[in-house]
């Protein structure tokens, strides 16, 4: 296997953005639920309504709307600010994996057994 990047941002209040989250913003994209898409990354979802509210505290404006369940049954949608968010966040990982690939490939070398075959 090869290395992979994962890239993490840090705001200054100490709310974060990574990897976990942008994956349950995509699962909430897809499966309109905050429950399928804590369960698809195995995660309660006690866990997951507490990520999407960190990420609705952190921006602007709310990355995840929701409807309580019921008769009619809930939901949860990515706004229009979630998916920008997101999707700025996927380009950034792909921008960062491309120009650091050199020396990722070189760090990559450097390892003990990098050189076995």
């Amino acid at each position: 296997m090869s290395p992979r990047l994962r890239l993490r941002l840090q705001f200054e209040e100490g709310a974060r953005l990574g990897p976990g989250k942008a994956d349950l913003l995509e699962h909430i994209g897809a499966t309109g639920s905050i429950s399928a898409a804590g369960r698809a990354m195995k995660m309660s979802y006690t866990r997951a309504w507490a990520l999407v509210e960190q990420m609705n505290d952190t921006f602007a404006e709310p990355l995840v709307s929701s409807a309580r369940g019921g008769a009619k049954g809930g939901g949860a949608q990515l706004t229009e600010a979630g998916t920008a968010v997101l999707t700025h966040y996927r380009q950034l990982e792909a921008a960062a994996a491309t120009a650091g690939a050199p020396q990722i490939a070189a760090i990559e070398a450097l390892r003990k057994g990098a050189h076995d075959d």
